[in-house]
């Protein structure tokens, strides 16, 4: 993994019940990029990063402002209606549209019977949307923790689209003015 001064570095949490950090990379102290860090975290503190594997989930530059007045969203500035915008590797995207990359991170812990899944979307966002799920395995059942997993996740999953479309919902109400009812599916 490589870092440079300035970009946004995402880190997981070390736990379930743990939220993600996120904060801005302010020094590269290894060689070429690469680790430890100083980081100013979303908190306020800073401190020296030493990543351990799969604890970074995402780092790159801070995430562009969404559009400056009467610019077309997903188009650079110097570029025309008209034209094409090819920031995907050569690949022509139509004007005015851009590529986001979102994550869901899945974290599962098992305990005897009971298996808890929490879900956290990682988006260009300062704040990320995170949900739970839960499921019980019956004595009547047999033992098939993979059962549990997917009850556990497809539930916490559930949760994470009801307040996606919640958050839909209230951006919808405060841009129009108008409060406005979203249906799943």
């Amino acid at each position: 993994m490589k870092a440079h001064q300035g970009d946004r570095i995402i880190l997981a949490a070390s736990h379930i019940e743990e939220p993600t950090r996120d904060g801005e990379v302010l020094e590269v102290r290894g060689e070429d990029g690469e680790p430890p860090y100083l980081v100013r975290w979303a908190d306020g503190h800073t401190g020296l990063l030493y990543p351990g594997p799969g604890s970074i989930l995402k780092v790159g530059p801070e995430p562009e402002p969404e559009h400056a007045a009467g610019a077309s969203v997903g188009v650079p500035p110097e570029t025309s209606e008209a034209s094409a915008d090819t920031s995907l590797g050569g690949v022509a995207q139509p004007p005015g549209r851009h590529l986001r990359e979102w994550q869901v991170r899945v974290s599962i812990f098992e305990s005897g019977d009971d298996t808890s899944a929490k879900v956290v979307l990682v988006s260009d966002a300062p704040t990320h949307l995170t949900a739970r799920g839960q499921s019980h395995r019956s004595t009547r059942d047999a033992s098939v923790p993979e059962i549990g997993d997917e009850v556990a996740v497809a539930r916490a999953l559930r949760h994470l689209a009801d307040q996606l479309l919640e958050t839909a919902a209230q951006d919808i109400a405060a841009a129009t003015g108008k409060s406005t009812f979203i249906a799943p599916g």
